[in-house]
Parts: structure tokens; sequence; C-alpha cells
């Protein structure tokens, strides 16, 4: 089987693994790590140039205390989750509801639609900028929390539904068939055995979902103008000009708008990994 095990390879290529591997770490750290070594600096440190040298004086609660003090990053927290929650519940009841029709039942055209599904996922989003902002114009939900909620379910539905109907079709159908047999009605299929068995695949969506539309910077951008209403995404975009040499204020608040989707990710992690892992080991 491939991958074997680092311990049954040869003694050059376990020292040659053990070498790569903290290296590959430290490169993927990089970023992260150059941000909280910011966060933490003072603006002297930055004014002088000193990016990856030993900060002079450690200032991370002045930073974070500034970044609370000097912007309404809290408004901005605020405008994500209202954005973010109503977003991910409503595509992920679409994508239930579709991923449903597209498992358990055969009709014409089921594979076009699904494939159509599919398709939609590689559509770049930046052609459909303009359209899109027209629309919501024309509907009169521009610069509104709905015109961006409204997007993010379409967007999104696309790929759930795919990850969604690859899951149901892998349930038992048998739990299916006799409920049917028992006269149970199709909705109460769907609510009382079909979305039981979903709670992995819902976790791991909600955890993938909730990072995407709440990291997302293109469509608040586009669709929404008024300072009050932006995410923490483009709200901290609204700090540079305020701290335009204040990169410590900058990373701490990156920093903080980043920690609702870590806090996510360790609430579900348990859901999540098994939602992913789904099949991994069958044969």
């Amino acid at each position: 089987m491939f991958p074997r095990p680092i311990q049954d390879q040869s003694l050059l290529r376990q020292r040659l693994y053990k070498i790569a591997l903290p290296i590959s770490l430290i490169v993927w750290l990089l970023p992260m790590i150059a941000i909280v070594a910011t966060a933490g600096r003072s603006l002297s440190d930055i004014n002088y140039g000193n990016y990856w040298g030993v900060p002079t004086e450690w200032a991370f609660v002045a930073n974070f205390t500034a970044v609370f003090d000097s912007s309404p990053i809290l408004i901005y927290l605020m405008n994500s989750f209202i954005i973010t929650v109503p977003a991910i519940i409503g595509a992920l009841v679409l994508s239930t509801l579709a991923g449903a029709g597209l498992a358990l039942y055969k009709f014409k055209f089921r594979f076009f639609i699904f494939a159509l599904f599919i398709a939609g996922n590689f559509v770049p989003f930046q052609i459909l900028m303009m359209p899109v902002r027209q629309l919501t114009l024309d509907l009169g939900i521009y610069d509104t929390y709905w015109g961006v909620i409204l997007f993010q379910i379409a967007f999104q539905t696309g790929f759930c539904t795919f990850f969604m109907r690859n899951f149901i079709a892998e349930l038992p159908f048998e739990l299916v068939e006799s409920a049917r047999s028992e006269g149970v009605s199709e909705w109460k299929i769907l609510i009382h055995v079909i979305v039981p068995l979903l709670r992995p695949a819902l976790a791991a969506l909600a955890v993938l979902q909730f990072t995407f539309i709440w990291n997302d910077f293109f469509w608040p951008l586009i669709l929404i103008q008024s300072d009050e209403l932006r995410p923490v995404t483009l709200g901290l975009t609204t700090l540079k000009g305020q701290f335009i040499s204040s990169f410590n204020l900058l990373a701490a608040g990156s920093l903080i708008a980043a920690l609702p989707p870590v806090m996510m990710f360790f609430a579900m992690q348990r859901h999540f990994i098994a939602g992913l892992t789904l099949g991994a080991s069958k044969g």
C-alpha cells in the first residue's frame, strides 16, 4: 500500500523526512508567525524597521486595547455574524434538500442537474461582479445585509449540494425503503431518517462555510458601501488610512478577526473530521 509508513523507509529517507518536516512546518507558519510578532511590537519598532528581530518591548495588551478603543471593530464583528450565520443556514438547508432529491430519487436529467451544480463551482466569481451588482440595485437590496446574504447562499449552495448529494448517496438506502413500506411520508423520511444521519456532514460543511463566508472580502466589497454595514474583513481595510503606519494595530485587528473561525473549528472539530473522512476507510 502507498504511502508506506516512514519507519519502514530506508534510514536515509527517514533522516530526510525528519529534516524536511520541521522546515515545511516553519515555512507554512511563517506568515502567521510574522503577524503574531507584528501584533506584539511597539510602533517605534515598526518605524525603525525591526520586523523580524527581538522587539525592544512587547506591546500585545497595548495594541489589542488600541484596536478596540480606536476603531468600531465590535460593530464589524457583529456585522460578520449577521451576514455569516443566516448565509450558512440558508446554504445548508437548500443543499440538504437538493442533495436528497438528487441522491434518493430517479428522474430525467438528474445527472445533468447534478453536473450543473458541480460546474457552477468552477465559474470565477469576479466575472459576475457587474451583473450581480446591477441585480442587487434592481432588487433594492444593494448596500444591505440581505444583498450579501442572498448571494452568499446562492454561490455556496453549489459546493454544498455536491458534498451533501455524495454523502446521502452513501447512506444505507434500506432505511428509506423500510420507512416507505411503513407508509411514512417522504418529508418525514427526510426529517426523521435522513437528516439525523447527516450530522457529521452538516458539521463539516458548517465549519467550512463559516470560514469561507466569514473571511470573504470580495462580495462585501462589491455589495456594501455603508461603513456601519461592513463585515470585519472589509472593516479592517478602513483602518489602513487611519493607521497608515501602524501595522502593529492592523496585525492585532487581523488576529481578532481570525478568532471566530478558529473557535468554530475547535468547537466542531470531532464532527468536522468525521464528516470529511467518511468513506475513507472503505475499500
